[in-house]
């Protein structure tokens, strides 16, 4: 079993600048952005504590 599945998104173009600027200035990569704000908006899995 997979631990990490792919999807495809559709941004509008703003959101998706928005989400480029903010992880340059975390210094993540988009992905790892991403993940972290969603992790932040609906809490961590159980057993990972950390955020990317």
């Amino acid at each position: 079993m997979e631990s990490e599945k792919r999807i495809s998104l559709r941004l509008p173009a703003d959101l998706h600048e928005r989400l480029v600027e903010r992880a340059r200035a975390d210094r993540r990569s988009l992905n790892s952005e991403i993940l972290h704000l969603l992790e932040a908006a609906i809490g961590p899995t159980d057993g990972d504590a950390e955020s990317p």
